[in-house]
């Protein structure tokens, strides 16, 4: 069943009572409920002590390829039952899925079964920022600082490893026009150093020019989005691929913790 009106504030309750591993799908109810920029059904497979929750975008036109299905269950059963007998998962059409990494075999397992095909995208850690007073102090003296617009949209795709064709630009454009975004301006007004926010929730596209590196604004942009984010009352939290580990170092670094048992795969499906 889809959840409307004061069954998504009952959602996010029951959502943070699962944190961390229900932090991609109550992320992304959290921002939509504020934003409403990417229309989302929230699917649930059955109401109230649902076992199965799932955030399902509405993609708008056919090259739109980054509209994530983002799933989160409690009963791997529950999952494999409403993935195989309920028209929520389309396995007819292209898909991308992101899901905990311990529920992967479910999915790829009725994908074989289906004869659909399967690719995995990436493995990641997920990083929490649990106590935003962890957040070390920066001085950004001599920094300007600003937020990325519609005019940044070229220069982040091409300096983001999946942002070549339109349907990238269009999530990027989404990205800066609607949720919280951080940059360091260099004399001219132009990006050198940027982060974003997906849809959700989670900080991620962090890139500094190789010219502008070693001065620390990574880091700068990191701390100003995540203390933005949390003033606002939103989660706090990032992906970092499997096999990043001075990533992780620093991200422990700056405060951010994880749970080791806990990680999110992504896959794509029918990549005809």
């Amino acid at each position: 069943m889809e959840l409307t009106g004061d069954q998504l504030e009952k959602a996010e309750e029951e959502l943070r009572r699962y944190l961390p591993k229900s932090q991609m799908v109550y992320g992304t109810l959290v921002l939509n409920k504020r934003v409403r920029a990417d229309p989302v059904k929230f699917i649930v497979d059955k109401w109230p002590e649902f076992r199965v929750f799932i955030c399902k975008p509405q993609c708008l036109q056919e090259d739109d390829l980054f509209r994530d299905t983002v799933i989160f269950t409690t009963d791997p059963a529950a999952l494999k039952e409403i993935v195989e007998n309920s028209s929520v998962i389309d396995w007819t059409k292209f898909m991308r899925l992101g899901i905990d990494l311990c529920h992967i075999d479910v999915l790829t397992g009725m994908a074989s079964e289906k004869n659909v095909s399967s690719n995995k995208i990436a493995v990641c850690h997920v990083m929490i920022l649990q106590d935003v007073s962890r957040l070390p102090p920066i001085d950004s003296s001599g920094i300007s600082l600003g937020s990325l617009d519609e005019s940044h949209v070229d220069l982040v795709a091409q300096t983001w490893k999946f942002g070549k064709g339109g349907a990238a630009k269009n999530m990027i454009r989404n990205m800066v026009v609607n949720f919280p975004s951080c940059c360091v301006l260099d004399a001219d007004g132009k990006p050198v150093s940027w982060i974003l926010t997906f849809s959700r929730c989670v900080m991620g596209m962090l890139y500094t020019l190789p010219e502008h590196r070693q001065k620390g604004y990574a880091k700068v942009v990191t701390i100003t989005l995540a203390r933005r984010l949390h003033a606002e009352g939103y989660p706090v939290y990032c992906y970092i691929e499997e096999g990043h580990e001075n990533n992780i170092r620093v991200s422990k670094e700056l405060g951010f913790t994880e749970d080791p048992s806990y990680r999110i795969t992504w896959f794509e499906f029918n990549d005809l």
